[in-house]
């Protein structure tokens, strides 16, 4: 077989082709160095979006469905909502007794206000009024001290727990722990700090810029019972049964709000899925897009591989007519200068994963998100830049095996 010898010896005179011609080697690489970069960087991007999205995700509960006025991801018109009545405390502790023993359920509420400590001020905080039924529903737990109790509420105390970048900028290193901090004119006593949960979840609140309260103390202290619109979350005792909770849930709701039969909801039930697959759809096309363009790039860049090839083989037909002329097949020369085209984009793309790695170091540094350069990214570039460098030589080296040993040798 000299199948193998012939591939050593092709690879061989690629090399040394490649190596006699560095400065135009490496300007070919620039155009695969650019297309690698964008793609490998806009898959990376991509990664660190569903990082983010999935650790924010977390905190909503994949076995809860929540009711409430509105949609989470409006698609349709807004004025189809703008009447819907809020959803009161005496209408969330209807439904709460109506699953008392077969689920959880916990009322949430929701406003802004500036939050001090000493002179550091913060303004437009998520003050959100829970109960302690909040941890067991979501993957938020304490980094520091606890999270609310059953006596929290059930005595209106004025204590709060913080998440992670309200603590940080408040108190930097000091120990938040005990200490008072002013949610709009009322003082509240800090007894937690919660993980970081990565920012914000597909545009919604940053889940790392939010204060929790007993539902008690909200109500003490920022609004009555029915002027405020309230979120209420379902807890299934097993994923399995999420449908029928759901199916549940609009019964009891239905009967709560007293409404017909021809009479459409006037309220919304949302759950993880409603978010997943929003994210799916509108990441999905901006991924689509972003592929799109980079590979428009990698194409370009595959071009200039190309015509780079054409050039070699012209130059050097006087060497396939020799080397034909002392025996050569057509399959050494094709593979000659396969190598020679492959090996450009390989280079090409191994450097430009060495830039998207950096650019990857660079967006983590700054904390925008997480940039995920896995190593399946990694090798699909390297594959991609060696499929590329293939096709682009691919009709230059066919023309080269295919040349007449007696034309080639009388080429000037």
């Amino acid at each position: 077989m000299r199948l193998l010898p012939d591939m050593l010896e092709s690879m061989k005179i690629a090399w040394h082709s490649i190596i006699a011609n560095k400065a135009r080697g490496a300007l070919t690489t620039l155009g695969i160095i650019i297309g690698i970069v964008a793609v490998t960087t806009t898959m990376t991007v991509f990664n660190g979006m569903q990082t983010q999205f999935m650790q924010s995700a977390g905190a909503v509960g994949a076995d809860v469905v929540y009711v409430s006025r509105n949609p989470w991801i409006m698609m349709g018109d807004w004025f189809l909502y703008r009447n819907r009545p809020n959803i009161d405390m005496q209408e969330a502790e209807a439904l709460e007794r109506a699953f008392r023993g077969r689920a959880i359920v916990n009322p949430n509420v929701d406003t802004r206000r500036d939050v001090r400590f000493r002179s550091e001020s913060l303004g437009g905080v998520d003050v959100i009024g829970t109960t302690e039924k909040m941890l067991a529903m979501s993957n938020r737990i304490p980094e520091v001290g606890r999270f609310l109790m059953s006596h929290d509420v059930r005595f209106k105390k004025n204590v709060v727990v913080l998440a992670s970048e309200i603590a940080e900028s408040l108190f930097g290193d000091i120990s938040p722990i005990n200490k008072e901090i002013d949610i709009g004119p009322y003082k509240y006593r800090v007894i937690g700090v919660l993980e970081e949960q990565g920012g914000s979840t597909f545009g919604g609140p940053n889940l790392d810029r939010q204060v929790f309260i007993p539902i008690t103390a909200f109500i003490k202290s920022f609004g009555g019972r029915r002027s405020m619109n309230v979120d209420v979350a379902v807890q299934a005792p097993n994923i399995d049964d999420l449908d029928d909770l759901e199916f549940e849930v609009v019964g009891e709701m239905r009967k709560i709000r007293k409404l017909r039969p021809a009479e459409d909801d006037n309220f919304t039930i949302n759950k993880l899925d409603s978010l997943l697959g929003a994210f799916n759809s509108i990441v999905g096309a901006v991924l689509g897009i972003g592929l799109l363009v980079t590979g428009i790039a990698l194409f370009v860049g595959g071009i200039g591989v190309m015509n780079i090839m054409f050039v070699s083989v012209t130059e050097r037909t006087r060497e396939i007519g020799i080397r034909k002329a002392i025996g050569a097949k057509k399959r050494s020369i094709l593979m000659q200068f396969l190598f020679e085209s492959a090996a450009i984009c390989l280079f090409g793309g191994l450097i430009g994963i060495s830039i998207a790695a950096l650019i990857a170091a660079g967006i983590n540094a700054s904390g925008i998100m997480p940039a995920n350069l896995s190593a399946g990214i990694m090798v699909a570039a390297v594959v991609v830049s060696i499929v590329v460098g293939v096709f682009a030589g691919l009709v230059p080296a066919m023309k080269g095996a295919r040349l007449d040993p007696i034309e080639a040798l009388r080429y000037e």
